[in-house]
């Protein structure tokens, strides 16, 4: 039987580095791509970091339901399309979903057989030096998502699993044990 995991938490906690070591490692996993209206980052590729949409496409296929969850972050749209959740599970695979916390909520408000696992960072201090080491965002951007990670984090308690990424390799063997 196949089954639905939901990794959340704030930007720059290392979501997107555990997910795909853990899509390496567990064959049986497959990641439904989120849909984003932001512009792709350097050596973002559309179809596999994200499908990546205009306004008015993400829009139109907001209004026309084809959206499991989605939200605004940090100034723009993101989602997670039905068709795409539907055809790893029809594939008799697991489906990763890489989302925030909001998205994780209306996941579990649809969908009742979902495992939540929130990944934290050590500390705010710890999650601002990585925003910057990573060199994607100006400052303002950055100072912007570390005053949402304080609000986000607050949303933990809501999933059945956390796990602070304060050690990478660490981190990645509690993960596995859940998979």
């Amino acid at each position: 039987m196949s089954r639905m995991f939901v990794i959340s938490g704030p930007s720059g906690a290392g979501k997107s580095s555990l997910c795909s070591e853990l899509l390496r490692r567990c064959s049986q996993l497959k990641l439904a791509i989120s849909c984003t209206t932001r512009p792709p980052r350097l050596g973002e590729k559309d179809g596999r970091e994200y499908h990546f949409f205009d306004m008015e496409t993400f829009k139109s296929l907001q209004d026309a339901g084809e959206f499991l969850e989605w939200a605004k972050v940090h100034g723009h749209f993101y989602g997670t399309r039905r068709s795409d959740v539907q055809a790893v599970l029809e594939q008799g695979g697991d489906v990763l979903l890489e989302i925030d916390w909001q998205g994780a909520a209306q996941v579990a408000s649809e969908m009742s057989d979902i495992v939540r696992i929130f990944i934290l960072p050590p500390s705010i201090e710890a999650l601002r030096q990585r925003l910057v080491e990573r060199g994607q965002d100006d400052m303002a951007v950055i100072e912007r998502r570390i005053a949402a990670a304080a609000a986000e984090m607050e949303h933990a308690s809501e999933a059945h699993y956390q796990v602070v990424n304060d050690d990478f390799d660490q981190a990645l063997q509690k993960l596995v044990l859940l998979f």
